[in-house]
């Protein structure tokens, strides 16, 4: 039996591993958050707009479209210019720092808030 490629719900995934909202996201595509909301329920998406998803995970449309929890990890996490890798007798290990992703997630999750508190305040002010 063939699998159904669910493209919504792989946006979602990302999204959730990229620790972003769906306002923060809806912001960059230039959409309302339930516009956002509908592509990720949605089994199709657009082509351009997966590549301007992708964009904004930073990963690539392919991720996306082809989309496999183990592609996706090593996509967004592992890479080499946020590791160092070292070489042994046992091939090459990449060496992850855990505080450096904290502060990675942490400043995302404050960007993410500021960005909130922006849209408030200019809703408050109309």
């Amino acid at each position: 039996m063939e699998k159904t490629v669910r493209i919504g719900p792989n946006i979602k995934f990302i999204r959730n591993l990229k620790g972003l909202k769906q306002e923060a996201v809806a912001i960059e595509l230039g959409i309302t958050q339930a516009e956002y909301s509908l592509i990720e329920n949605s089994d199709s998406v657009d082509d351009q707009i997966i590549v301007q998803v992708a964009q904004i995970f930073n990963v690539t449309p392919e991720v996306i479209k082809e989309f496999n929890e183990n592609q996706a990890f090593y996509s967004i996490e592992n890479k080499v210019e946020n590791n160092k890798i070292s070489e042994n007798s046992h091939g090459i290990h990449q060496v992850f720092s855990p505080m450096e992703k904290v502060v990675e997630l942490y400043e995302r999750l404050l960007t993410s808030e500021r960005e909130k508190i922006e849209i408030l305040k200019s809703q408050n002010t109309k």
